[in-house]
């Protein structure tokens, strides 16, 4: 075979090569972050109808019942700093109170399947601001933040708070990728009026969460796929996956955070949150939930969850 030809045949693969890596590179982004993406691969089929609540903190039915009957319950909306409007529930005790927690759902989720922690921490004497993620729920955006974007909307959400009770405690409490977020949070400057996160089941970083899905899923390695589709949300969603790190923001958190997880997680893996803890020089916690797969730590040993948060709580809020 002549030069010229052996030439062309491999030019040739390594345009089909390189077109099939753009493809899917396209096609994992689009998994990943769009909430328009069919799901089922990555939760397998769900029944029509029903939004997804395997990493939402498993709603409840009396869970859904507290929360329909809280008629005093407002939508609040607020401005992201890129002009997005964001959509959160509050609910207010009868009685006075500063103690505040604002808690944050999961993955392809919404405010509404928080209900189960926002009724615990209602009971707890707390008013709740059950926000909904950019591109979830009643959340203007076009795709998911995996927590990097969403943790100046968390500051935000503290900034609405402050601006009507100066004397506000603040706790934020996130499930997964809710998790990752207040994680994520954590890093920035955020006010005294914050004193405590609870992170349940939070992934190190949206990369190696990813990372960790693309081989389960396929069985593939993250490169190359991983690194066009980083690129691809740079362009797309406006940040690369590679910022979206729980891990590298706790590096510079000052605020005290609890640490929860079910040691048969099997979505995000059980043993990021010890990496997770280990990383964090702020005061701190942590209690493995045994037996619980992801987000089913608060259902799968209540009593235990509930008495760790509480016990951690009281050392930082006042009554």
């Amino acid at each position: 075979m002549k030069k010229k030809n052996i030439a062309k045949l491999v030019g040739s693969g390594a345009i089909l090569g390189g077109a099939a890596i753009v493809a899917g590179s396209n096609y994992f982004f689009k998994l990943a972050l769009s909430t328009k993406a069919n799901k089922d691969k990555v939760f397998g089929p769900q029944e029509e109808g029903l939004s997804i609540d395997e990493t939402s903190g498993l709603l409840l039915k009396e869970d859904l019942e507290w929360f329909k009957s809280k008629e005093d319950k407002k939508s609040v909306y607020i401005l992201s700093d890129d002009n997005l409007k964001l959509h959160s529930y509050k609910i207010m005790r009868e009685e006075e109170s500063h103690k505040w927690a604002i808690v944050v759902h999961g993955y392809m989720s919404s405010a509404i399947y928080m209900s189960r922690i926002a009724r615990c921490y209602y009971e707890m004497g707390y008013n709740v601001l059950m926000i909904d993620l950019r591109s979830h729920g009643k959340s203007e955006g076009s795709y998911i933040g995996m927590g990097w974007p969403d943790r100046l909307d968390i500051l935000a959400w503290i900034d609405y708070i402050t601006q009507i009770d100066k004397d506000s405690q603040i706790v934020l409490h996130g499930v997964s990728m809710g998790a990752g977020t207040v994680m994520m949070a954590s890093g920035e400057e955020l006010k005294e009026n914050v004193k405590a996160i609870v992170e349940d089941c939070g992934y190190t970083s949206a990369w190696e969460e990813f990372k960790y899905q693309l081989k389960s899923l396929y069985k593939l390695p993250s490169f190359p796929i991983m690194n066009g589709a980083d690129r691809i949300s740079k362009l797309r969603a406006g940040y690369r996956i590679k910022e979206a790190s729980a891990i590298e923001q706790i590096k510079k958190s000052k605020t005290p955070m609890l640490f929860i997880h079910g040691d048969e997680d099997k979505f995000v893996p059980y043993e990021m949150m010890q990496e997770l803890y280990d990383a964090a020089p702020c005061e701190k916690a942590m209690v493995t939930i045994k037996g619980a797969g992801h987000a089913e730590a608060g259902t799968t040993d209540s009593e235990l969850y509930w008495q760790s948060v509480r016990s951690f709580l009281d050392k930082y809020i006042t009554d």
